[in-house]
């Protein structure tokens, strides 16, 4: 079944949305869209992230070692048990915004993401492309990162410009550098990107609440840690376009969608209810 957007949520997006973002969508691999969302889906958002907080799927991991004297925690797909997720979701205009960068025909939901960081974490975000984590292949998709408190240049998420293009790098464990993903030795490596920042395009944006960095999921991109009286509350969430397959792996994805491959072949789309089409153009 899809969902239908209203004719306000379509008209905020292609408002918001310009033929230069999408352009520099396409070539940057990442974008900054300014004040897309309203006061009001970003308390909704945060309300969310609060009750997300208070009780924490299976899913859920700390990535912030025990001596750091901040907190990191992450957890994945929990739209459907999350109200206020769920509202967020289908009741804002990302869903169209995500189909509108891929310039896909459909933008289908693929699943969310939370990332926060209490003040003082030093617990970087290292460098690193998503979709090798993931069980899909294809070329139109994007991630969307929304904060909910202000997110100053220095604690933000950087990119490389262009790095969405390619080659594929291998993943790894970000708490321990480990390949437990795709073997050892069978995708090239991450350069030390830190070493040489002049030497790559890195862009990035500080952030205010209601801003949304939207970005493929090739592109090459890291976080700083959050500082000593900021807290940086975020919710992700990845949409998946036209292009984009069934890819089972013999490893375990981040995150993990057990038994999928039984219900979705290799190759097929990515029909399924857990990645509902959220919009369509006409």
């Amino acid at each position: 079944m899809r969902h239908t957007v209203t004719e306000d949520l379509i008209q905020r997006a292609r408002k918001c949305v310009t033929q230069e973002h999408i352009d520099a969508y396409q070539r940057d691999g990442a974008v900054c869209l300014r004040q897309l969302l309203s006061p009001d889906e970003i308390t909704v958002l945060r309300q969310g992230i609060d009750e997300n907080l208070k009780n924490p799927s299976p899913n859920a991991k700390i990535a912030s070692k025990p001596n750091d004297p901040g907190w990191f925690i992450e957890d994945f797909c929990n739209w459907q048990s999350n109200s206020f997720y769920k509202r967020f979701i289908h009741d804002s205009p990302i869903s169209i915004v995500a189909g509108l960068l891929m310039q896909s025909r459909i933008s289908r939901l693929y699943h969310d993401h939370m990332l926060v960081k209490e003040p003082g974490t030093r617990q970087v975000t290292p460098w690193h492309q998503d979709q090798p984590y993931y069980n899909i292949e294809g070329w139109q998709n994007c991630s969307l990162w929304i904060p909910v408190d202000p997110v100053a240049r220095s604690s933000t998420l950087e990119f490389v410009a262009g790095s969405h293009r390619g080659p594929w790098l291998i993943p790894r464990s970000f708490m321990d550098n480990q390949a437990k993903w795709f073997p050892e030795g069978s995708l090239n490596d991450l350069p030390d990107i830190e070493s040489a920042r002049e030497n790559y395009p890195i862009i990035g944006w500080e952030i205010d609440p209601g801003d949304v960095v939207c970005f493929h999921m090739l592109t090459l991109h890291a976080a700083g840690g959050a500082g000593n009286h900021c807290r940086r509350r975020v919710f992700s969430v990845r949409f998946l376009g036209d292009d984009i397959t069934h890819a089972p792996r013999p490893w375990i994805t981040s995150p993990a969608f057990h038994g999928l491959e039984m219900e979705l072949p290799a190759g097929s789309k990515m029909e399924h209810p857990l990645f509902p089409v959220l919009w369509e153009q006409i």
